[in-house]
């Protein structure tokens, strides 16, 4: 693997985590919304991570540190998926969107959940523009001594 493919696999990885982010924050923000376009509750969405080069074989173990192996091409989002947990339902009958027993259908967000997963998704994109920044001065330490 040469430097070029680090960059590329941290880059990808920093794409990745920033549309993690972006989704953990979209749900925290809709975590009391009891109505959305398609009539229900929102519902909570995940983001699931693939090997940018998942659908190729593995190579053999000697070959894993060569320069052309499938295993260094980064980090895809393979999808972001609903939640399959059922709503909340609470007993709120001044409600607008309460049914005629009086409980309303709220999404099941746990606050503490998404922010343990959105401390994961910055620590994740800290760790790779750190190395991504060490990767840049071992390029230009490597030029330095080619001059």
């Amino acid at each position: 693997m040469n430097l070029f493919n680090v960059l590329d696999v941290s880059a990808s990885a920093l794409t990745a985590e920033r549309l993690r982010a972006e989704v953990i924050s979209v749900n925290m923000a809709n975590a009391d919304t009891t109505r959305t376009a398609s009539g229900g509750p929102y519902v909570r969405q995940q983001v699931v991570f693939q090997s940018a080069s998942s659908g190729m074989t593995q190579p053999a173990f000697k070959d894993m540190f060569s320069s052309d192996s499938p295993l260094h091409e980064g980090v895809t989002v393979a999808a972001i998926v609903s939640d399959k947990a059922p709503p909340i339902e609470r007993f709120d009958p001044q409600h607008p969107d309460a049914d005629r027993n009086g409980f309303v259908a709220f999404p099941d967000i746990n606050p503490l959940t998404e922010m343990v997963d959105l401390v994961g998704a910055s620590r994740a994109y800290g760790l790779n523009s750190s190395a991504i920044q060490a990767t840049k001065g071992m390029i230009t330490s490597s030029l330095e001594i080619l001059k």
